[in-house]
């Protein structure tokens, strides 16, 4: 048998999510505004395809931003 190595995983650096965070949700809300543009040219079937996704990211929007109000916290508090 070969000996492996194994390395020690990364610390995990949240020094940066809540800048993550909050381009995720700037690319979301454009997605949904991109969106808006197409449904005049959707089909009905289409039209309810993207209005339901947007309901979902929609959610996601929400879900971020609770996260990055609790990465911010955590940041203050010095990820304690």
């Amino acid at each position: 048998m070969s000996s492996q190595k194994y390395s020690q995983p990364k610390p995990d650096d949240r020094s940066d999510n809540v800048e993550k965070l909050q381009d995720m949700v700037q690319n979301t809300i454009e997605n949904i505004e991109e969106s808006h543009e197409t449904l005049q040219f959707a089909s009905a079937e289409e039209r309810e395809q993207i209005q339901s996704k947007n309901r979902r990211r929609e959610e996601s929007i929400q879900s971020m931003r609770n996260e990055i109000r609790d990465e911010a916290a955590a940041r203050e508090n010095g990820y304690q």
